[in-house]
C-alpha cells in the first residue's frame, strides 16, 4: 500500500490571517487533503475535493453563489483528483472506490470524475444530503449536480468492533479491512473520519471534524474567521464538542501510533507530503 496525500482544491479567503494562520499577504491558503491509496489491483480516493466540472468557466451550475464569494477557491484544473491520478500514470478507471469523509461541496466535487468508482460513505450523510427541504447551509452544503449521476452508492452504519475506543465500519465492500469509517458526527450528520493502517501506524484523516492544527492540540490560536465558518457549518454542535474531545485525547494517549489530521490545514498537509 502506497499513500499520496493530494491537495484537490485551495480556498483563498480575503484576510489573511483572519482565516489562516500562517498567511503572510491578504490572502489565505486553505488546502482542500485528500488520500490516494494504492491497492495492489486499484486506487482508493479519500474524499475528491473539487471536479473538471467544478473548475469549468461556469461553475455556478454546480456551486453555490454565496460560499465561493466568501471562500474564494483557486480553481484549477491541475488540482482536481482526476488530473492528479494520470500524472501519476494511471486512469480514471484505476479509481474503483472512492472513500467520502461528508458530502459538502469541496470533498465531493470531483466524483463524476469516475464513473465506474463505488462510493462509500455512511447512511446519515447520504440520508442528510438528499433530505428535503435542506435549509440555508444544506442547501449550500450539498450540491447534487456533483453527484447525481453516481450510481454505486455503498452506504454504512456504524457497527462492528470498536477502534480505539470510537465505533467502526470495519468491512467496506471490496476493500481491505485496513481501511475503516469512524464516524464523526457535528460538522455534517454523517460526517465520519477514515482510518488507514499503514506499514508505519495509522492515519487518520478527520475531515471536517477540525478545521485548524490549534484546536487538536487545544493551545488557542484558531484564526477567528476560520471558526466563524465553523461554527456556521456545524450540524450538531453538541457532538461536534464531544468528537473534537475525544480526538484531542486519542491525541495525547496515541500520538505514536497514529498520526491525525484534517482536511483543511495546510500546514499538516505539506508536513506529512514532505515525509512522504
Amino acid at each position: 500500500m502506497r499513500i499520496h496525500h493530494l491537495n484537490c482544491g485551495s480556498h483563498c479567503p480575503v484576510g489573511g490571517r483572519f482565516y489562516d494562520s500562517a498567511a503572510t499577504g491578504l490572502s489565505a491558503n486553505i488546502c482542500t487533503h485528500c488520500l490516494l491509496i494504492e491497492l495492489a489491483d486499484s486506487l482508493v480516493l479519500v474524499d475528491t475535493g473539487y471536479g473538471l466540472q467544478d473548475v469549468s468557466s461556469i461553475p455556478e451550475r454546480r456551486l453555490s453563489h454565496l460560499w465561493p464569494l466568501v471562500l474564494n477557491p483557486r480553481l484549477r484544473e491541475a488540482d482536481t483528483a482526476i488530473r492528479q491520478v494520470e500524472a501519476l500514470g494511471y486512469s480514471a478507471r484505476d479509481v474503483r472506490n472512492i472513500v467520502l469523509t461528508h458530502l459538502d461541496f469541496d470533498h465531493a466535487g470531483g466524483l463524476e470524475d469516475f464513473p465506474g468508482a463505488k462510493v462509500h460513505l455512511l447512511a446519515a450523510e447520504h440520508d442528510a444530503a438528499r433530505q428535503l427541504p435542506r435549509g440555508f447551509v444544506g442547501n449550500q452544503r450539498y450540491r447534487p449536480l456533483q453527484w447525481d449521476a453516481v450510481r454505486d452508492w455503498r452506504s454504512y452504519t456504524p457497527d462492528g468492533e470498536a477502534w480505539f475506543g470510537f465505533e467502526a465500519v470495519r468491512q467496506l465492500e471490496g476493500l481491505p479491512p485496513e481501511i475503516l469509517l469512524i464516524p464523526l458526527r457535528g460538522h455534517t450528520l454523517g460526517h465520519a473520519g477514515v482510518a488507514v493502517s499503514t506499514s508505519d501506524g495509522w492515519l487518520l484523516n478527520a475531515g471536517d471534524a477540525y478545521l485548524h492544527h490549534s484546536e487538536l492540540l487545544a493551545k488557542g490560536g484558531m484564526p477567528p474567521g476560520l471558526a466563524l465558518y465553523e461554527r456556521i457549518m456545524t450540524t450538531d454542535l453538541p457532538a461536534a464538542r464531544h468528537n473534537l474531545e475525544r480526538l484531542r485525547q486519542l491525541q495525547q494517549a496515541h500520538s505514536g501510533e497514529i498520526e491525525i489530521f484534517c482536511s483543511h490545514d495546510t500546514g499538516e498537509l505539506t508536513a506529512l507530503k514532505q515525509r512522504g
